[in-house]
């Protein structure tokens, strides 16, 4: 039985001849919060995909991914089980992936459509305890109050603690969380990552989180993997990635790396919510 949460062995990966990843193999403990540091086309985007199945290996490689010790993929093939293993696996992305126009607490029940029949997702008709969990995890990272509100109308840092939401609900053991503060302000951002460390640390969830500004790595992930043209050149302590290290990695590329996150003038700073009210009556009912 593997002690590994996740082993990747002599990945390699190339789009139109064009490299991304070359050789990498590392491995990851049940229960790590770890970085995956690089600047822009570093390849980071594209081992998280292949670390859920959603990108494949070259063909005829020698390559491995295994999670909790079963093979999700070898030699540029899928395992036969890749569906089941996928449940196991939430994947955050820096979009939020949440369908606008349904209510919160429809996008976040739809972490469980993985353990429940057909018929369930299309008239959405989920069990009571399935919207108890729901309920939960939504209160867990402070927005219950915004649980009947269009998705539309949240503010991005709430639609990303949607998502982590919705991963609870999945009952994952492993969160790939691919850039997942890139487009917030700078608020936002540290709640955001705040809670992947809580749920880290408090359900001991596996988390993996991509980014490009090194400020996060340092302030909540022990150990950072660093990749520069789909190779990589650091797996260690963070503490050792000083600023003359990052520079004989990544020379010119290094101001990006210490960048101010892309915030744009974000929409309403999520800190001082109110109370969270009572769970709805609806959602009481058996």
């Amino acid at each position: 039985m593997s002690t590994w949460a996740i082993e990747v062995e002599a990945l390699s990966k190339q789009f139109g001849g064009q490299p991304a990843l070359r050789e990498v193999s590392l491995r990851v403990a049940p229960g790590e919060m770890v970085a995956l540091l690089g600047a822009s086309g570093s390849g980071k985007s594209t081992l998280m995909r292949h670390l859920n199945g959603l990108h494949r290996a070259d063909a005829g490689s020698a390559s491995t991914v295994r999670l909790f010790g079963r093979d999700l993929q070898r030699g540029g093939r899928l395992a036969p089980q890749v569906r089941a293993m996928r449940g196991e696996v939430a994947t955050i992305f820096q979009q939020f992936n949440l369908v606008p126009r349904l209510p919160v607490m429809h996008n976040v029940m739809a972490g469980a459509l993985h353990r429940l029949p057909l018929w369930r997702a299309l008239t959405r008709q989920f069990p009571a305890a399935e919207q108890q969990r729901a309920w939960d995890a939504l209160n867990r990272v402070g927005i219950g109050h915004c649980a009947w509100q269009r998705a539309s109308t949240l503010s991005g840092g709430q639609q990303q603690r949607a998502a982590i939401s919705r991963a609870l609900v999945q009952g994952a053991r492993l969160i790939l969380a691919d850039e997942p503060v890139a487009s917030l302000d700078p608020a936002s951002s540290r709640r955001v990552m705040e809670l992947l460390a809580e749920v880290n640390r408090e359900l001991g969830v596996t988390v993996v989180v991509s980014l490009h500004q090194v400020e996060h790595a340092f302030a909540f992930c022990p150990r950072t993997i660093a990749l520069r043209a789909g190779r990589v050149v650091h797996d260690g302590p963070t503490t050792a990635l000083t600023p003359e290290r990052l520079r004989e990695l990544y020379g010119a590329q290094t101001d990006e790396l210490f960048a101010p996150a892309a915030g744009h003038a974000a929409p309403a700073n999520d800190a001082g919510l109110p109370p969270l009210p009572p769970m709805p009556a609806a959602l009481q009912a058996a």
